[in-house]
């Protein structure tokens, strides 16, 4: 299943370092992922494969926003199909 997530908060060491980190431990792999700087403020979104057997999103959710707590950054999570959904034009 592929699944959206995005972190935005104020830049400092170690953001991506600690979501990819949170990633790996769980058997979740990054297909693509795109980050920038907007002014002082760090921007990112990866797209996800999570394994059959990690595939409980609101579960995988709940421990990112408490990462992103820890990190002082808004962490999201989202299915590919709603994120879709939701940006089609």
């Amino acid at each position: 299943m592929n699944a959206i997530i995005t972190v935005v908060g104020n830049d400092k060491v170690g953001i991506i370092a600690k979501v990819s980190a949170f990633l790996a431990e769980r058997s979740i792999n990054i297909e693509d992922i795109s980050q920038t700087i907007l002014s002082g403020n760090f921007v990112m979104m990866m797209m996800v494969k999570l394994a059959e057997e990690n595939s409980n999103l609101e579960t995988i959710k709940a421990e990112l926003v408490e990462l992103g707590k820890a990190l002082n950054v808004s962490i999201s999570l989202m299915h590919e199909g709603v994120f879709s959904a939701m940006h089609r034009i």
